[in-house]
């Protein structure tokens, strides 16, 4: 069923702005647009019953400057009021999604939040990044209208593996280190590495990375196969996979390092603590491990 909008509006004059108050309705009829000239708009969207349409996309477009808008419906079908520039308009209304645009830091209204205080990864300033009214070209579409979260989902499918990477990185660091303390380290006369309790803790680090290692090359070239436009069957669960097993695999062998080196682990003089801290956020952005879990569930029910 395609959706349909209502040529027939109200206009009323709100302050010293103009509104355009406006209500939606789908039908069975091909898409319809309507031109409108506003400083303001806002309305609601309802289904060809009159009732209510949560989630629906109000596109609001400027053909002749390239200005677009998007906004989705609350539960009870209402949409926010938009402020407009001087100008002609289309508006639009489907339930297909929303899009995905590109956002450029010199843009109007963009800014940023003050530098967020983090547990790891100091090295990579973290800020809010606030949008207020920013205009942007529909030029600067990536993909069609409403296939936004389509293109956002597609995109994890290859930047979970980047997360595998970088845990793996964390976790040979860590390890690299343990291994050439516990042989300098010496206890009741010897250096600890002769220890086989220390032995056995350095023998599954390294068994557990180099299986994260080699589950995330799988994952790597099934991904190389897919930006090549090839099909490349197994690419979401084995991402999946290669992100959930090697993150976590970096928290334990950051933090078994921590305890090969005792007390010195704990402190900041060694970087050992670090690593085991920079390693903790592998297992949450990117998707955390719990939604990992989820997606590799899925796609083996599917």
């Amino acid at each position: 069923m395609r959706n349909a909008l209502l040529p027939s509006f109200a206009v009323q004059a709100k302050g010293l702005s103009l509104y355009l108050f406006v209500t939606l309705v789908f039908s069975a009829s091909a898409l319809a647009q309507t031109q409108i000239t506003s400083g303001t708009i806002q309305g609601t969207v309802l289904d060809a019953n009159g009732a209510a349409v949560p989630g629906a996309n109000v596109e609001v477009r400027n053909p002749e400057t390239n200005f677009v808008r998007n906004v989705s419906t609350d539960d009870e079908g209402r949409f926010v009021a938009l402020q407009l520039p001087t100008g002609r308009y289309t508006v639009t209304v489907s339930k297909q999604g929303f899009a995905t645009l590109v956002v450029e830091k010199a843009d109007p209204g963009v800014s940023f939040g003050a530098p967020e205080k983090k547990l790891g990864i100091k090295g990579s300033p973290t800020r809010a990044v606030i949008l207020e009214d920013v205009p942007v070209p529909a030029s600067r579409m990536i993909g069609e209208p409403g296939t936004g979260f389509r293109t956002a989902l597609a995109t994890l499918d290859h930047t979970r593996i980047t997360i595998a990477a970088q845990a793996i990185g964390i976790a040979q660091g860590a390890l690299d280190y343990a291994a050439g303390y516990v042989k300098q380290r010496s206890q009741f006369g010897r250096a600890i590495a002769e220890f086989q309790g220390v032995q056995f803790m350095l023998a599954d680090m390294a068994m557990k990375l180099e299986a994260a290692r080699q589950l995330t090359y799988h994952a790597a070239a099934l991904s190389e196969q897919a930006m090549s436009g090839h099909k490349a069957p197994g690419l979401t669960f084995a991402s999946s996979a290669a992100k959930c097993f090697a993150s976590d695999m970096a928290m334990a062998i950051t933090t078994d390092a921590v305890q090969l080196l005792g007390g010195y682990g704990y402190v900041r003089d060694f970087p050992v603590e670090r690593m085991m801290r920079d390693a903790k956020i592998t297992q949450i952005y990117e998707g955390t491990n719990q939604i990992q879990r989820v997606v590799m569930a899925r796609q083996l029910l599917a």
